[in-house]
C-alpha cells in the first residue's frame, strides 16, 4: 500500500468516525430537547388548569355575594314581577 493511499484511508475512516460521533450527539441532544419541551408543556398546561381554578372559584364567589345581595335587597324592598296590568297581556291600544 503507498503512503497516498494510507492517508487516504485514514482520513476517511477518521471521517466517518467522526460523523457517527456527531450524529449520535445530535441525536442526544435533540432528545434532551424535546423531553424538556414535554416538560414545558405539562407546566403550561397546568399552569392554565390552575389558572382556571382560580378564575371559577372567582366567579362562583361573585355570583354567591350577588345572591347574597339579591336576597338582602329582597328582604329590603318590595320586588314586582312586573305583575301590572299589561303584563298579562291586556294592552289597551287607544
Amino acid at each position: 500500500m503507498s503512503r497516498a493511499s494510507k492517508i487516504t484511508l485514514a482520513t476517511t475512516a477518521l471521517g466517518a468516525f467522526s460523523i457517527c460521533v456527531f450524529v449520535h450527539y445530535a441525536q442526544r441532544s435533540e432528545k434532551a430537547a424535546m423531553h424538556a419541551g414535554v416538560i414545558r408543556d405539562y407546566e403550561q398546561q397546568r399552569v392554565k388548569k390552575e389558572e382556571q381554578l382560580r378564575l371559577e372559584r372567582e366567579r362562583q364567589a361573585d355570583f354567591e355575594m350577588q345572591q347574597a345581595l339579591e336576597k338582602e335587597y329582597r328582604k329590603l324592598q318590595t320586588v314586582s314581577d312586573g305583575g301590572g296590568p299589561d303584563a298579562q297581556g291586556s294592552s289597551t291600544n287607544g
